[in-house]
């Protein structure tokens, strides 16, 4: 797995130093190359090994970036960067997951009170001192004490998005190394939620103190955190990973146990005591004639596989994102756990961008890339004017009308099948921001909130989904996770609506949001909604973002059936046009 996503935020940190000590323009340009290399199809540490050359090579890096990437995988770091953190010593990330502090306000706030943490800020904002601030007043420094307890628990998680690489990599990494008889990724990780306090790695091992020394010295490790007998922990690329190693023979029962939820397993566990069974991260124990409590006390009967845990108490194995006690202990118990979608099931995606709004790519670009990425169609759906839409970002219904002409050329000598489309804005009131005689010769009408939102959205996400036009609610919520907690919806009210009306609700992959969430996904199921999962793509690299959309929908207990692009193009056009 390259490692493009571990430089691209190391730019993005220059980035926001630079921004945050007042120098212009550059952190235009630092934040471009980060988003570039992010998305570049090849390895980046590939790159380098040629040189700077190589790596100049990818659009929006330039001579001086290049040569701070090759630096930093020559190095370990970049020099210019650690001058700047120690001219700024603040916690950037934690201070601007305070909702409207960016890092010009963290420079300032710096300069002005010397604020570096949460902590300093909020003890600013309760005394009274940021609105004495120029620039700054007592509207300001009310909405950052408002903010100040969701940010501070939203930098306590990392989004999937970001951890999850690193877990597959210190996966891979362990699997190669000597004595390693099985490796796997558990705890929140391994259910695919959302947001992940640690990555959480299991290796079977008879080989422990080995194991343990042979992960500390991990490549991608910045710093080792603890390291004992069978388990350590070490910080990489920001994120922290524990390891913990088992004997081969227990390796199922801590699996199944470090895996959690924490819910799950307490309900597995009352199962075991019904039945003389005791379940613990050592195995699974028959305790009938047992009176001593020791973890390992009576006569082992599973323990090395997962599967045999779960059979061991008469239940099927379940995947590991339906684990969170919402009913999957009883279906498996009584054999009737549905059969989740698989990446694979996914054929296309109804939700794009181009350079049309704010996209990186052409029409022909994002074709051609869906196709490459084995989708049998796409939908062009740029962002069209309207509440939310600031910076020119949206285009006009003029401009959509001459669009339309381009996707259907596009269209017209594409491999795979192309519908026209649009993101269009739902406002406050229910309404949508295009014009409904052109929204009528669309393909796809995306309709999704925007701007002002907190508070309750069911009514208004409702008045969209009885739209006659409206084929899908976009990120219904508009939740940002870390950053924005989104609208309050009566998911049951508005999935049923849904149904009536023949509108999809979407989970957008897109690992900042991930809406619908699981739960979410599961209630709409349950009232008769159909599902959608796209990537909100803004170029070609974004496709990939589909399988946190799929395991969204596997916690929500989505079957291939559920999701509306599981179907071939003839049975989306059916949906749509019904």
């Amino acid at each position: 797995m390259s490692r493009n996503d571990e430089i691209a935020t190391r730019l993005e940190e220059f980035a926001d130093l630079l921004e945050a000590t007042g120098v212009e323009y550059k952190p235009r340009a630092y934040r471009r190359a980060a988003e570039n290399i992010r998305e570049h199809p090849a390895a980046i540490e590939g790159l380098t090994a040629e040189g700077e050359d190589a790596v100049g090579e990818i659009e929006g890096v330039g001579d001086a970036i290049s040569s701070k990437v090759v630096e930093y995988f020559e190095t370990g770091e970049i020099e210019e960067l650690a001058e700047l953190r120690a001219e700024l010593p603040v916690d950037m990330a934690a201070l601007t997951a305070v909702e409207g502090v960016g890092p010009k306000t963290v420079g300032t706030l710096y300069e002005e009170l010397g604020i570096t943490t949460l902590e300093e800020l909020e003890a600013a904002a309760e005394a009274g001192e940021i609105q004495d601030v120029k620039g700054f007043g007592a509207k300001t420094e009310q909405n950052i004490l408002d903010n100040i307890d969701f940010a501070r628990t939203a930098h306590e998680r990392t989004l999937l998005g970001d951890a999850r690489p690193y877990g597959e990599r210190v996966e891979s990494f362990m699997r190669d190394v000597e004595h390693v008889e099985k490796c796997a990724l558990c705890g929140s990780l391994r259910r695919w939620k959302p947001t992940i306090g640690d990555v959480d790695v299991l290796v079977g091992s008879a080989a422990d103190e080995a194991v343990v020394d042979a992960f500390t010295d991990w490549p991608d490790v910045d710093q080792v955190i603890e390291a004992g007998e069978t388990k350590a922990s070490v910080r990489a690329g920001g994120v922290r990973v524990d390891l913990r190693v088992v004997v081969p023979e227990e390796f199922g029962a801590a699996l199944q146990y470090f895996t959690g939820s924490k819910d799950h397993n307490v309900a597995v566990r009352n199962r075991a005591i019904e039945r003389d069974l005791k379940v613990n991260e050592y195995g699974v124990f028959d305790v009938s004639d047992v009176e001593d409590d020791d973890q390992r006390a009576g006569e082992r009967i599973a323990g090395e596989t997962e599967e045999g845990v779960y059979e061991a108490l008469d239940m099927d194995w379940m995947p590991p994102e339906m684990r969170e006690n919402r009913g999957e202990v009883e279906a498996a118990a009584n054999r009737e756990l549905p059969d989740l979608l698989v990446e694979d099931d996914v054929r296309g995606d109804l939700h794009t961008h181009t350079e049309w709004s704010d996209g990186r790519n052409t029409v022909a670009e994002m074709v051609e890339g869906a196709a490459a990425f084995g989708h049998d169609y796409i939908a062009i759906s740029d962002h069209a004017t309207g509440p939310g839409m600031v910076g020119g970002v949206g285009v006009s219904d003029e401009e959509l009308r001459e669009q339309l002409t381009e996707v259907e050329a596009v269209a017209a000598d594409a491999d795979i099948d192309v519908f026209t489309g649009v993101e269009a804005n739902i406002a406050e009131d229910g309404s949508i921001s295009v014009a409904d005689d052109l929204l009528a010769e669309l393909d796809v009408v995306v309709a999704s909130p925007h701007a002002a939102l907190d508070g309750d959205g069911t009514d208004r996400l409702v008045a969209a989904a009885e739209h006659p036009a409206v084929n899908v609610i976009g990120h219904p919520t508009g939740r940002y996770l870390n950053r924005r907690a989104g609208l309050d919806v009566d998911v049951e009210r508005l999935a049923e609506v849904a149904a009536d009306n023949g509108t999809a609700l979407e989970i957008n992959a897109s690992p900042a949001r991930l809406d619908l969430s699981g739960s979410a996904v599961k209630q709409a199921i349950e009232a008769g909604a159909t599902i959608v999962i796209d990537t909100d793509a803004h170029s070609p690299g974004n496709f990939e973002q589909i399988r946190y959309g799929v395991h969204t929908a596997r916690r929500g207990w989505a079957e291939a059936g559920d999701v509306l692009n599981t179907r071939d193009s003839a049975g989306v056009r059916e949906f749509l046009d019904e």
